[in-house]
């Protein structure tokens, strides 16, 4: 059984055969995915496809390269989005997918950073976890965690150092691995996959972008998961069963996510100890 926490099966990539696809990563043995937003624009959308597809599982929030485009309403859009769907049948597992992206030239960091702020404010309000973007922007987001607090949560595709992946740890995260760790050339992302502890890895197809290297940069899908997990079994020496267990153990613990093959979510753990509060466009490299 495994855990895609990090897949936008509502992306338009899917849009002629999305139910095949849904189909294909449960005969993989993909038992939930993660489905994030980019921009208040597409909550609906991933609500959905939520609705749609058994086992997917919703997250709210603002890509930091969809700031420039999002106004002053996106933080009561996301308010309310989280006050209307924390009740319902489909809750959020997680606000996401936020966070700091420096790499595409002009970016407006200063804009991004307030986004960031304020949607990690949000999270805390609603004791949520968050899926964190941070690309060539590691110790800038660690900062403002570290500042803002949160309950913990997801590094979406983590390529920092080993300080930065223990920093996160320390925090209350996991980091996601995914295909990316499957390129030979990626040496650093593969010494971490090795050699971190089982209970900082969580796992990750980021579909449908950041193939793994067998497709050639092809159109990723959430039923690679299992290809995926058997890359890190063999980079750790240790065996699938041991890897599938560890990391769908990761994701149940750190978001908000129902009971899963047994396993008890976060969610089961909050609800009777606490009160709850009440266009795509992403650059991606292996």
């Amino acid at each position: 059984m495994l855990i895609d926490t990090h897949c936008h099966l509502d992306a338009a990539e899917f849009a002629a055969d999305r139910d095949a696809v849904a189909r294909a990563a449960a005969a993989a043995g993909v038992a939930a995915m993660i489905v994030p937003s980019v921009a208040p624009e597409n909550f609906a959308a991933v609500r959905a496809c939520c609705e749609r597809h058994a086992g997917c599982h919703p997250a709210y929030g603002t890509h930091p390269l969809y700031v420039d485009r999002a106004g002053e309403t996106a933080f009561d859009a996301l308010r309310a989005c989280l006050d209307r769907e924390m009740g319902g049948a489909h809750p959020p597992v997680a606000v996401g997918e936020i966070g700091l992206d420096f790499f595409v030239p002009g970016c407006d960091a200063a804009r991004q950073e307030r986004f960031f702020v304020e949607q990690l404010k949000i999270a805390r309000d609603f004791d949520l976890p968050v899926l964190l973007h941070a690309r060539r922007a590691v110790e800038a987001v660690l900062q403002h965690l570290r500042r803002i607090g949160a309950r913990g949560g997801v590094a979406h595709a983590f390529n920092g150092s080993r300080q930065q992946a223990d920093a996160f740890l320390r925090l209350g995260f996991r980091l996601g691995f995914g295909g990316a760790m499957s390129f030979p050339r990626a040496a650093r992302i593969r010494r971490l996959a090795a050699s971190l502890p089982d209970e900082a890895i969580v796992l990750e197809t980021d579909a449908p972008d950041i193939p793994p290297a067998w497709l050639a940069g092809g159109r990723n899908t959430p039923a690679e998961l299992a290809r995926i997990a058997g890359v890190l079994a063999e980079l750790r020496g240790a065996g699938r069963a041991e890897v599938e267990a560890s990391t769908t153990g990761n994701a149940v613990s750190t978001l908000r996510l129902p009971a899963i093959g047994g396993q008890q979510g976060t969610d089961d753990r909050h609800r009777s100890g606490k009160c709850l509060q009440a266009c795509r466009f992403k650059e991606k490299t292996p």
